[in-house]
């Protein structure tokens, strides 16, 4: 009996196999001596069926869903209002703003 994932391999790289119906690679399949969980699987159009022959595991949603995120990674906004996020040395004067007189 070749390997399931074998026949999967040449049944995807073969464009005429790719998008051949069921029913069309049904003689190939059994010619190949498929496994019966492929045939079935090919059959139905549900992958689902090869889930035992793959040793299947469900998995199991984690219990957290979102990590903690880090504050000091997020960006600094401007507060002034004048649109320039360009940063500024806190000892140079605001170029923006007008100069009292």
């Amino acid at each position: 009996m070749p390997d399931t994932i074998e026949l999967l391999e040449t049944i995807g790289q073969n464009a005429a196999l790719r998008h051949a119906s069921a029913h069309e690679l049904a003689p190939m399949l059994e010619q190949a001596k498929a496994s019966e969980a492929l045939r079935s699987a090919i059959a139905a159009g549900d992958s689902s069926l090869l889930s035992r022959e793959f040793g299947h595991k469900a998995n199991k949603a984690p219990q957290i869903s979102n990590a903690p995120g880090h504050e000091e990674d997020e960006p600094v906004h401007d507060d002034n209002g004048d649109g320039d996020d360009e940063p500024r040395h806190p000892l140079e004067p605001d170029r923006h703003k007008p100069r009292k007189q």
